[in-house]
Formats: structure tokens, sequence, C-alpha cells
């Protein structure tokens, strides 16, 4: 087998091996030669090479999404590096798993006018969980070149590292360093970044390995309930009559169906899910915003829960932030292992542990349950809403609002199904899901850029179809996600096209402005079918009910190729329509 010569290299990829990082993302480069070659000659790792690292390293986090383990992306220095913040941050905030290898020039080549020499330590430093910093290896004399001279020396600190430090202490620290970082991202579910120094000549290799890294396992703990924080819930539990639990971003098939049985059955209980939860039961409250958007300020202060229990991530519904944060719980607990956000401003208790875990110990020593109507009463309001929904679709134009309910009807069994930001993950809200559908989205940080490539990189580690539902200008924004060599065939993308920023329609602000056009609502006459025929994309485009109907029926039928679906609304009326629809179903 083929190794980089460099220690260092040999050590990095010899520990991603011993932890099972299969999945590696490379964009080309000079600096990251040893990584590249040695990633590459090993069987063992799938590689991957995409160009632009903003979306490398969306599409690694869509493979450590689905495989819920850590995926690494590698990259030159410089520049290079930074692009993979946006992505680095949405790891951050929902917790996957990415690794990120930077390869670094040697420090006394930092800061001294060369190009692509910036200061690459700590770069994350707030939304990381780990960051290692290793130590560059010494420099074998014996193979320096006769008119080659040793770099000069600016400190005491390069002095020791490089005349009076020993290899072995450099080996012992990085292979400490890399496995405190790599045993970070496993159990922590997080991104970790390791900068990795490296000195000419980077291309160098050797077919025998010189070094052989320490591997240190992950130790977990299991964490438990303290006994007297059981005690306290299940007291308050008992008592409370009006119990509301509101999940964010959750895994599919992640809650024991017992446990979301025994909630369902519990009177007292309210449980709402987003269309990110992946949970369904009949006696759930989907679609958030449907229920309470048109409620009246006593309406909604009759809503306002004793308890407020959450878990999973992030919540999309602003409205019910709204509402909670106004008509606050008198308690607010928060399950998850690692963190617990105020969401609501009256966060006083967080139960440092998995809600499987929690459930399992607390739903079978409740005592009673509590005489209570709080259920009866928002489902009938529910039931409500439902007919008056199905009217208001019956007579509405085409639009956003119809497109959407459109495509969610058709969605084939089993998909797994991306979701954009802004205007896409919010209309796909206000509508039922089918619940052999799992849905994603990059709700930790919300933001347009790298959905597409997420969606890319679900698909490639995903044993199952995956369809992205986009608005125009997040599909554009990150259009060169399509330029990729490892995009499945059964890969699907519909763009809902409404020419610019239509989020901005409904929000308040002085609309059919120039300045609104322009700067807000950011007007454009793009399409997606040049990018489609640059990229290998069977192309389709309609701006109809008709149309859309007949596209959708063989959309998913499998051609041999990826398909997109671009779908025109009129802008001119899509705010309109769905504000008239909250109004509606009152």
């Amino acid at each position: 087998m083929t190794y980089p010569k460099i220690p260092l290299a040999q050590t990095v990829i010899q520990l991603c091996k011993a932890k099972k990082i299969k999945h590696i993302v490379i964009s080309p480069g000079s600096r990251n030669a040893p990584l590249t070659i040695g990633f590459t000659n090993d069987t063992f790792f799938n590689c991957y090479s995409i160009v632009d690292e903003r979306c490398a390293a969306f599409f690694a986090l869509g493979i450590a999404q689905q495989l819920q383990e850590p995926t690494a992306v590698v990259c030159t220095s410089g520049s290079a590096l930074l692009n993979y913040y946006p992505a680095v941050s949405e790891a951050f905030y929902s917790n996957i798993p990415l690794v990120v290898l930077s390869a670094d020039r040697p420090k006394h080549l930092i800061d001294i006018g060369d190009g692509q020499t910036i200061n690459q330590k700590h770069v994350f430093q707030n939304h990381i969980l780990y960051s290692a910093n290793l130590k560059l290896d010494l420099k074998d004399e014996k193979n320096i070149p006769e008119n080659e001279e040793l770099p000069i020396l600016k400190n005491l600190e390069d002095k020791f590292e490089r005349l009076l430090g020993l290899q072995k202490d450099i080996q012992t620290f990085n292979e400490e360093e890399l496995n405190e970082a790599l045993n970070t991202a496993i159990f922590k579910k997080g991104p970790v970044h390791i900068n990795i120094p490296l000195d000419e000549p980077l291309y160098e290799t050797v077919n025998k390995l010189s070094v052989t890294p320490k591997i240190v396992d992950v130790t977990i703990k299991p964490n438990e309930i303290e006994d007297y924080v059981l005690k306290v819930c299940l007291e308050d539990w008992n008592e409370a009559s009006k119990k509301m639990i509101l999940v964010g971003v959750n895994y599919p098939n992640s809650i024991d169906k017992k446990w979301l049985n025994e909630l369902a059955s519990d009177d007292s209980v309210m449980v709402f899910t987003e269309t990110t939860s992946n949970l369904h039961h009949s006696s759930f409250f989907p679609s958030i915003d449907q229920l309470i958007a048109p409620l009246s300020e006593s309406e909604q202060k009759e809503l306002q829960p004793d308890i407020l229990l959450t878990f999973g991530g992030l919540i999309v519904s602003k409205k019910i932030k709204q509402l909670l944060r106004k008509f606050k719980p008198k308690q607010h607990w928060h399950i998850d292992s690692k963190t617990a956000y105020d969401t609501f401003f009256c966060l006083n208790n967080h139960i440092e542990t998995t809600p499987n875990a929690f459930f399992e110990e607390f739903l079978p020593k409740i005592t009673h349950y509590v005489k209570s109507d709080y259920k009866a009463i928002w489902n009938a309001i529910k039931n409500k809403r439902l007919k008056k929904h199905q009217d208001y679709l019956a007579t509405s134009p085409f639009s956003d609002f119809t497109v959407f309910d459109k495509i969610l009807k058709t969605i084939p069994n089993q998909y797994v199904v991306q979701v954009g930001n802004s205007s896409a993950i919010r209309y796909t809200q206000l509508f039922s899901i089918n619940k052999t559908l799992e849905v994603y989205c990059n709700r930790g940080t919300s933001g347009i850029d790298g959905c597409t490539s997420t969606a890319i990189g679900c698909a490639v580690a995903s044993k199952k179809p995956t369809v992205l539902i986009s608005g125009d200008l997040s599909f554009l924004y990150d259009s060169n996600a399509l330029w990729n060599n490892y995009i499945p065939a059964n890969f699907r993308i519909i763009v809902v096209n409404n020419s610019g920023g239509g989020i901005f329609r409904i929000l308040p602000g002085h609309k059919n402005t120039e300045n609104f056009d322009t700067f807000f609502e950011t007007n454009h006459n793009y399409t997606a079918k040049n990018l489609c025929k640059m990229y290998g994309f069977a192309y389709k485009s309609v701006s109809d009910e008709t149309s859309l109907k007949l596209a959708l029926k063989s959309f998913y039928i499998d051609d041999n190729q990826p398909k997109l679906l671009e779908i025109f609304t009129p802008k001119q009326i899509n705010d309109d329509v769905l504000l008239n629809y909250f109004e509606f179903i009152k």
C-alpha cells in the first residue's frame, strides 16, 4: 500500500481509520496532498472530490446526518478552511459529527506575507466542540538538500520545539490531541477541527508505515436521572392538568412507540409536533401554525400549559415561540443529554439524558391521570381547522400554497425529504405528511446556504431515494452543489420559483417598491434550466396546476438520471393567498 511519507499525515489517517471514519470529502489542494494521498490509497475509505469547500462541507454534513456518525472534510491551507464555517455552525447547532481536517503551513511560514497563510488555529472557536492544533514533525535533516537551509527560528518557542523537543514528544502530543478530537465528535455528536501543519516536500510516498499511533477508545458514561429530580418531576406532573410536549428536529424512529402511545392516552397532555419531528400519532397536533395562528389573545391564554416538556432540535414555528414567550408555562423542562436552550425564557429543568431514557424511567411511575379536558378542547379545534383547511384549498388559485399541497401529496412512500429553509419549510409545516417519509432540514442555523449540498450528501449516504424541496433563492445560492460526480440517478429536486425571496412579501414592510424589490425580495429572472443542462439533470418546468399534476405523475419514475422540476408561481398573489388562509381558517 502507498502511504504519505510524513509521519503526522500517517497518524491522522490511521486514527481516522481506527475510529471507523469511512467517508472522507476532499477538496483539491497542494498543502493537503499528504492527507489526500493517504486517504485515497486506502480502500477502507470512501473518498469524494468536491471542489467548492462550502459545498464539500455541507455534502459531508448530509452524509453524517444520515449515518449519525463522523464524516471528515479535508482542505488545503488558507481561505479554503473559512468556506467550511457555514457547515461547521450548522453541525454545531444540529449536533452533527463533522470532522474538519485542515492542512496548514509550518508556524514559521505564517504571517510572513506569503499567499494562503492565514492564522488557522481556533478559527471556529465559537462554534466547535474541540480544536486540536497539531505540532509539526521534526524535519529529517539527513534528507535536506545541500542548497536548502533550515528555516530561521523567530522565537524561543520555535527553538524549543524544533531544536530541543524530541519527535517522540511531538508524536505523543499529536496522538493525544487526535484521539481527544475524534472521540469528542463521536461521543458528543458535533463538529471538531483538527489543524495539521505539513512541511514540504508534500508528495513523497513510502510503502511502509513509520508510526503506529496509540488508539484511545471512547468512554461513554450513561446519563442517569437523579432520584430527587425524578421524584420532583413526577409530583409536579401528577398535579398538572395542562401539559404540553413540543418536539423539534428529531430523527425518525428514535422514540419508542410505546412511549408515544402512553403520552397519547393522557387527556391532560397535548403533543405538538413539527414536520422535522418525524413523529406521527392520530392524537398528536402537527401543523402547529394551522392551529394557533388564528387564536385570539384569550384563546392563547387558554392554551398556556402548566408544564412544557420539550425535546429534539430547534423549533421552526415562530407562532408557538411567540405564544409561549407571551404566556409562559409555569415550568419548562428540556430533555437532552447535551444542551438546553431557554427558548421561551422560562427554562427551569434541564434533564440531561435521552428522551427514551427519560420516558422509560418516568412514564411507568406516573401514579394517576389527572382529569382534564385540555386535549379534548383543542382536538375539537384541530378538527375544525382541518375542515377549513380543505375548504380553502378547494377554492385557492394556483400559488405557493397550493403547490406545496400537491407536492407533499405525491411524494412516494419511503422517500427521504430534504426541505430548504425560509419559506419552503414554513409552507411544508402547514400540511400533513405521509408518515412513511423521513423529513430533514438544516434548522441548526436555518440558513439557505448549503441546503442542496446537504441533500446530495444525504442521497449518497441514504439507502432510500431522496427529494429536495427548495425555493429558488436557496437553490441558486447553492448551485455549485450540482458540481458533483456522486449524485444518485434517483435523486430529485423540486424548485418552487417565485422569482425572489417570497417570504419577505409575507413579513411586514413596504412592498412593491423599487427598494423592496431590489434589496429585500431580490427579484430575478433566472431559472434552473441551463444549470440542469450543464450538470446532466433531466429538466421540466410548469406554471399551472394542470401541468403540475401531469409532471408529478412521471417525476419519480426511474429514468437513470437525476431530475429537477421547476414550478413557477405568481409572486404577486402568493403572499395574499397565505395571509388570507389564516384569516379563513378562523
